[in-house]
């Protein structure tokens, strides 16, 4: 099986993130019908769908712009990587799937062409060639 235990532990994550959603779901529903049928006894049943409709409508976009606000937010105070192995934890943190797709990509690359693997493992063992002093 490929990745034994990773596989596994994915697969258990994906079941409990739809569960959750499930529930929160089922959840939003169940307040939705709360508040509508509280409305229906002061307004009439076209009013009540409609304020309740207004209610999860504002409170849906109010939550878009406070997520919208808070990626920009950490958008700006990131600063670019500075070395290689930087950049690559910065794109496994940022976006763990296309980084696990690039490092198998490359792994595989490395794997057909032995001689390259060479070549990159020289590079990051070498030491800078900036000007050194001798005394």
């Amino acid at each position: 099986m490929f990745g034994g235990g990773l596989a596994r532990n994915l697969v258990k994550k994906a079941v409990t993130a739809s569960v959750v959603a499930g529930a929160a779901l089922v959840a939003v529903l169940a307040l939705g019908a709360t508040i509508f049928f509280a409305l229906l006894m002061v307004l009439v049943p076209l009013a009540a769908a409609a304020v309740t409709f207004l209610l999860f409508a504002v409170v849906a976009i109010v939550a878009a712009l406070i997520f919208a606000n808070r990626s920009e937010a950490e958008e700006d105070y990131e600063e670019e990587p500075s070395g290689l192995g930087a950049r690559a934890y910065s794109l496994f943190k940022q976006r763990p799937i296309l980084g696990t797709v690039a490092a198998l990509a490359g792994g595989w690359i490395f794997l057909r062409n032995p001689a390259l693997a060479t070549m990159v493992a020289a590079a990051f063992t070498e030491k800078p060639h900036g000007r050194s002093r001798r005394r």
